[in-house]
Formats: structure tokens, sequence, C-alpha cells
């Protein structure tokens, strides 16, 4: 990857509907090469899909939490790996000090969040957790 790469990564992740168009304006090259460029860092599995993000009080009939999670011995891999397939789990967060990760939960009710945080403690390689319920967002100026 280079500095065209990084930017247009940058751009994609501020705003991943951004026009082909826009994005050759904003970078300075023609849109085949946007296109081409975006083509090739999804077959590279750089780019690995879009989303959309909600605010985080569009959806409150839905529970958000986070989960500190520490791991045991060298298995942090295999930890990952298994959490990346538990559907209760919106983000994955590499993290240091105390807790080696940090884990975005969303669930529809309480019921659903216990059943996620009892399959996450199963999971072999995990040491301790440690949760917290999101009950509201301030926001700075």
């Amino acid at each position: 990857m280079d500095s065209v790469d990084l930017q247009l990564l940058a751009l994609l992740r501020a705003d991943a509907r951004t026009s082909v168009a826009t994005l050759a304006h904003k970078l300075g090259v023609s849109r085949g090469t946007v296109s081409n460029r975006i083509t090739k860092l999804e077959d590279a599995g750089v780019i690995v899909g879009y989303t959309v993000r909600l605010k985080p009080d569009s959806q409150p009939q839905h529970i958000s939490a986070w989960m500190s999670i520490a791991i045991e011995g060298n298995q942090t891999r295999q930890v990952i790996a298994t959490l990346l397939g538990e559907p209760g789990i919106a983000a994955l967060h590499d993290t240091n000090g105390r807790w080696d990760l940090l884990a975005e939960l969303r669930s529809a009710d309480l019921a659903e969040l216990a059943a996620v945080l009892e399959r996450v403690r199963l999971i072999k390689g995990i040491g301790a957790t440690e949760t917290s319920i999101h009950l509201q967002t301030y926001r700075m100026g």
C-alpha cells in the first residue's frame, strides 16, 4: 500500500458512501484509478466489508455493553478467532494494561445479553471478564 491507498482508506472510513468521482477528485487521481485500487484492496482482504454506523441512542430497545477480557497464557489468536464468530460481539479491540481485549456487545434484551456473556465466558483461554452496560452517551462540545 502506498500513500494514495492510505488516503483512500481514510476517506472511505470517514464515509464509505462517497462516490468514486468525489474520491478521485479529493485524491487527485482518475476515477478508474480509484475503482482499481478499491478492487485491489478488497481482493487483498484489506477492505473486508462496508457497514452502517448508527448513533448509540437510535435503537433504544437494544442493549450495548463492553466486556474487558483477560486471556490465559498464549491463546490470544484462538480466543480472537472464536470471539469473531460470536454474533453478540459488534466490535473487538486489542488493548494494553490489565485487560487483553475489549469487546463491544449488542443484544436485544437482558436475556440475550446474559446468553452472550455465558457463551463468551466458556471460551477456552479466557481467564477473566468484566462487563459494563452502556447507560447513556454524553457529547463534548
